[in-house]
């Protein structure tokens, strides 16, 4: 069966060159609760006239709700999932296990997609999944081409990958750099893209982190044949000439094999970054860039005088072309469309624009040649836009407890060996293990010392574990338990499908439980305890009614955490005011403060 070709869609004009280009589905946000707060998005009555023009083109529409939510922020969600439910949506696709628990027990009609930032990447993602009746799981973008068809050999669920667009350093889901940098969370929609800036180290300036964007066109036939079910074009910030050359090209090679140096001929014009086939290729050493900046770079501005600036260009620029200008002094790039021009000389033009200075850079974003509506047409049924309140708080009434621990526990956490040296288990409560593979290799579960104790150890598993090591740790778990060893701590809720029956677990902050809901759902998935988030905050503590959580108190936040190696001189790097340091663990790049 052929896949879905999936397409973002951040506007009206979006929609329709979506619709013109032969998209087969579209996805989208609302005004909040959606992971690209800085796109435009939709409003309610916008979606309902959208769901109707769809309908007509026998087009699906998917709603993103792929942030996490705040316990101030449940009322407002009940809301928007009451009003989702009363319309011809068909799916959400969501982060926030608290959604996923008010969903499914209160919003039975809707149905669900796990989004990226939920981190399934192994068949014990996507089994769990399916298990918890999810209909589709967005795989993360991390994996190789032999781990996705494994995944998808073994997978009853449908899959959906990105074969188009931006990529991120990081893991989707598990960066906090933005967060850390200005309070701006990337799982609250808000990312500012640390991983686009320059940073420096050993007086040698680079961009470490930056991406080159994702493109799968040639892989379409190995797709198709793995028996994937969904395409996804990343890029609800993209304009409308975006949307409509990367979906026609992508229909192109969905199509018809032959089709695929034409629709890579087309992609040549998406205006994006240079291209990568990431994990799925071959080598990913090629991946990252040293212009993190999206458009065709044609030149710079040459002369200012009071009235404007004069471009120095080889591409011959015209009256509604789309340019960004990236400023010398390396600050945030500003995008234009070209209103008024003057040509004034063979590679020379007038643009009357003040605010820009000599030298800085221009790129080309968009030809501007198509022509889009920009208004929907048609306007959808109206629709109750809240829930009745007094429902709305008998619901939420029986989400959360107020239990509380008995007395107050210290929690201690260590990734390695090493530590055990210096550990007094008298000065404590529970000792978390979180050790690599290789350690865990060496580890001896019978020594006196470790087994003495083993009541207070907690045995942490990681947030990545690859396909192929799946064995490993289900054997680990199994050898561990024999000696006593029984308490694990999950990073995704996926892993408790490792443990043997005489296993308790606990779930760290990698499994977000920033409201009581989501709290609810990991107590009834049978946790024992929860770590709080690290992006949570004080006031979000006071307004949840659980209290049985470990809050992380002193610690150092994996800003990124990824598969991707990067270059660097030495493990310290700076960036304007801060100092960071790369950790090695597992194959995976760590950067903490």
């Amino acid at each position: 069966m052929k896949p879905e070709l999936l397409v973002p869609v951040g506007n009206p004009e979006a929609f329709y060159a979506a619709q013109k280009g032969g998209a087969d589905a579209v996805y989208l946000g609302l005004r909040k609760f959606n992971a690209r707060g800085r796109a435009k998005n939709f409003a309610i009555n916008q979606l309902q006239s959208l769901l109707k023009e769809a309908d007509r083109s026998h087009m699906k529409v998917y709603v993103t709700l792929n942030t996490l939510i705040k316990n101030t922020e449940l009322s407002e969600l009940m809301d928007t999932l009451y009003l989702l439910e009363q319309t011809s949506a068909n799916a959400l696709i969501i982060q926030d296990w608290g959604v996923y628990y008010l969903a499914t027990k209160f919003f039975k009609k809707l149905k669900l997609h796990a989004s990226t930032q939920m981190g399934n990447h192994n068949s014990l993602g996507t089994a769990f999944s399916a298990q918890n009746n999810f209909e589709r799981i967005i795989l993360a973008r991390e994996l190789t081409r032999p781990e996705l068809e494994e995944i998808a050999r073994k997978s009853e669920v449908q899959l959906e990958v990105f074969v188009h667009g931006a990529l991120c350093y990081s893991f989707s889901g598990y960066c906090l750099f933005s967060s850390f940098l200005g309070g701006h969370s990337a799982n609250r929609g808000l990312c500012r893209q640390p991983c686009r800036r320059l940073y420096t180290s050993k007086n040698k300036s680079q961009y470490l982190f930056s991406l080159k964007d994702n493109q799968q066109i040639e892989l379409v036939p190995q797709l198709k044949k793995m028996g994937i079910s969904s395409l996804k074009i990343e890029g609800r910030m993209k304009s409308a000439e975006y949307v409509y050359q990367v979906t026609r090209a992508y229909r192109m090679a969905l199509d018809d094999n032959s089709n695929i140096p034409q629709a890579k001929e087309i992609l040549q014009y998406d205006f994006g970054r240079e291209k990568t086939k990431y994990f799925l290729g071959k080598n990913v050493s090629e991946a990252i860039s040293n212009n993190p900046y999206s458009g065709l770079q044609i030149g710079k501005i040459s002369r200012k005088d009071k009235d404007g600036i004069y471009l120095t260009s080889q591409f011959p620029l015209t009256k509604g072309n789309r340019i960004r200008i990236l400023p010398k002094d390396g600050t945030d790039s500003q995008a234009l469309k070209i209103k008024e021009i003057e040509k004034k000389d063979e590679n020379l033009f007038f643009l009357p624009e003040t605010k820009f200075q000599v030298g800085d850079k221009i790129f080309l974003a968009g030809l501007g040649e198509f022509k889009f509506k920009n208004k929907f047409q048609l306007q959808g049924k109206k629709l109750k836009l809240q829930m009745p309140s007094q429902k709305k708080a008998n619901i939420l009434g029986k989400i959360g407890s107020t239990q509380q621990l008995k007395r107050t526990q210290i929690f201690v956490r260590i990734n390695s060996l090493k530590w055990l040296r210096k550990i007094y288990f008298n000065r404590f409560d529970q000792l978390i293990l979180n050790l690599p593979k290789t350690e865990w290799m060496r580890f001896h579960s019978s020594k006196n010392f470790l087994q003495k104790h083993s009541r207070h150890i907690i045995v942490e598993l990681p947030k990545f574990i690859p396909e192929g090591d799946l064995e490993f740790y289900s054997i680990l778990t199994k050898k561990l338990v024999r000696n006593n060893y029984r308490h694990f701590m999950l990073s995704h809720l996926s892993q408790k499908q490792l443990l043997p029956p005489k296993a308790i677990f606990s779930v760290n902050e990698n499994v977000y439980t920033l409201n009581d809901a989501a709290i609810q759902m990991v107590k009834e998935t049978g946790a024992k305890l929860y770590v709080t988030p690290q992006e949570n905050e004080y006031s979000n503590l006071l307004a949840g009614k659980d209290r049985k959580a470990i809050v992380p108190l002193y610690f150092l936040p994996q800003l990124f955490y990824s598969r991707m190696p990067i270059d660097l001189p030495a493990a310290n790097f700076q960036d304007r005011d801060k100092t960071y340091r790369r950790h090695l663990c597992n194959g995976f790049t760590v950067i903490t403060p």
